[in-house]
């Protein structure tokens, strides 16, 4: 049986504040501070949302000490050590372990992709170097790569493997996933717009793109559906919709980057070859920001 969850609720997906010479500390220090003082319950850094794949190997370590850093216990904090190499995987995970995260999130391998036997083989692998728990990362719109929920039920047999965060879109196969390995593995949203779904066959939360922009909120509509207010959650989840959608609008972290620079928390600066938003996805993301009481 599971031990308790990493964590229950919300988990910021971080973004990285960059600029022409790097990571902004400041910057990223501010956002850490407020996105805790806002009550979410855990935080990741160097995930897809933190730009991870244009980090440099220097800057991808330097991130996750500095957060666990600046976090200072205040909330679990967990580390993308995920890549389609798995010596260098194995690396950022003994890195992160030893940084203090207090876990480990690991992408399916994305372009080389791998059977089913080669990502049993992978996490494993990955795991069996951990000190920290595991949470794999299913998310084959940008890996090419899915895992089966049959698959799930061999990997949770690894006594670090502990946790899925779930992206795949497709609501029966996360159900076939909680029928077959739900006891072992606990469930976390990756899709804003699919949490009290996933919520509502046993999910413990969500790792969060909305939540950079609108913690609070997105804090308040799980404890809703934590506290039994099911209807209320629910209505949370619809009417946050429109941000949502124009959070996506563009492929993440692009919109987001965009709406924390209207907010104050960074520049709206990234590396290709990601780039600044289209215009009017930019207007259109404003006025979904300005119409959930945000002043951009």
């Amino acid at each position: 049986m599971k031990n308790h969850p990493i964590f229950r609720g919300v988990a910021t997906a971080l973004i990285t504040p960059l600029d022409e010479n790097g990571i902004n500390y400041e910057q990223f220090g501010k956002f850490v501070d407020w996105q805790i003082e806002q009550g979410v319950n855990a935080l990741v850094v160097c995930g897809t949302t933190g730009e991870s794949s244009t980090l440099t190997d220097e800057e991808h370590k330097a991130a996750i000490s500095f957060v666990v850093e600046r976090a200072a216990h205040r909330v679990p904090v967990i580390a993308g050590t995920g890549s389609n190499d798995t010596a260098y995987a194995i690396e950022l995970t003994k890195y992160a372990c030893d940084a203090g995260a207090d876990a480990c999130l690991v992408v399916t391998p994305y372009y080389n992709k791998a059977t089913q036997n080669g990502l049993v083989a992978m996490y494993n692998a990955i795991a069996d170097a951990s000190t920290k728990p595991i949470i794999i990362y299913n998310v084959p719109s940008r890996t090419g790569a899915a895992i089966l929920p049959s698959t799930y039920v061999k990997l949770a047999q690894h006594p670090n493997i502990v946790a899925i965060k779930e992206a795949n879109g497709n609501i029966s196969a996360i159900v076939e996933t909680m029928a077959l390995a739900g006891d072992k593995l606990d469930i976390y949203s990756g899709n804003d717009d699919e949490v009290i779904p996933t919520l509502a066959i046993g999910g413990q939360g969500v790792i969060s793109v909305l939540s950079n922009v609108l913690p609070k909120q997105t804090v308040e509509m799980c404890q809703r559906f934590f506290d039994g207010d099911v209807a209320g959650a629910a209505k949370m989840q619809c009417d946050m919709l429109d941000l949502i959608r124009a959070l996506f609008s563009e492929v993440n972290p692009i919109p987001v980057k965009a709406a924390t620079a209207a907010m104050g928390f960074c520049q709206n600066y990234l590396r290709l070859p990601l780039t600044p938003m289209e215009e009017d996805h930019y207007n259109t993301l404003l006025a979904a920001m300005r119409r959930h009481g945000l002043n951009v």
